[in-house]
């Protein structure tokens, strides 16, 4: 992934300045910030193939700023931070990042994480649009067309709901979703998919609480369903 452009955002210098040295050595274009505000005035002049930003960020922190690098663009972000709790990675992940790095990390290993982000990427989500009932999903744009209402998807969400798209009318399970959706995370938990099912489900459900799109199937995991607000179900087309 040799001249990627990289944007580092971190207040530690001393980190900021050996890290961005290392990645430009391995072939990155590198941009750095030492600060959330720094950060979103370089997104003015160019925006990065992907963000690696710090949590624990005095004035504006990373989660805060990966949100409003979230609403500018859909930017891929890769979160670094000494966080190591299950929840809080799954809830991170799902909702602002593609990956997340855990301090004190290994130098290989966050730039195979880099790569295989980039790499990810590129690759193409094979579901063109699919409409069901008062629900269209268009993961090649990242988007969900709720009653006519246009919403954004993170990365995440758009990869989960493809990959259920796929195996219509089939469900599937916790472990499949694991491995197909977070495929590049290490030791990925199972608390990844109930966050992310808990999203989506407040994003594209008539009522979070008694979902008809994005359903648990009794025999275990997930599956899409067709359904028309006021009609019950209808037959799922492409």
């Amino acid at each position: 992934m040799s001249e990627a452009r990289l944007l580092l955002v971190d207040d530690d210098q001393a980190h900021l300045d050996a890290l961005a040295d290392r990645l430009a050595g391995d072939g990155f274009d590198v941009a750095k910030a030492s600060s959330g505000r720094e950060a979103l005035a370089r997104l003015d002049v160019a925006w990065p193939d992907l963000v690696i930003l710090d949590l624990m960020m005095p004035e504006m922190d990373g989660q805060t700023l990966a949100g409003r690098i979230k609403s500018r663009a859909d930017i891929p972000i890769l979160l670094l931070s000494a966080i190591a709790t299950a929840d809080s990675k799954a809830d991170l992940i799902a909702h602002f990042a593609e990956d997340f790095v855990t301090k004190p990390y290994d130098y290989a290993e966050l730039v195979a994480r880099i790569r295989r982000v980039l790499r990810r990427l590129q690759d193409q989500i094979p579901v063109e649009e699919l409409a069901l009932g008062d629900l269209t999903l268009v993961p090649r744009k990242r988007e969900a067309i709720v009653r006519g209402r246009t919403l954004p998807l993170s990365p995440t969400e758009s990869r989960f709901l493809a990959t259920l798209a796929a195996s219509m009318p089939k469900a599937v399970s916790t472990d499949q979703l694991l491995r197909k959706v977070w495929a590049d995370s290490d030791a990925a938990d199972p608390a990844y998919v109930w966050v992310t099912v808990r999203r989506l489900r407040q994003k594209i459900e008539f009522d979070a609480d008694d979902p008809h799109h994005l359903v648990t199937d009794p025999s275990g995991g997930y599956r899409l369903a067709a359904w028309q607000l006021g009609g019950g179900l209808d037959e799922p087309t492409e």
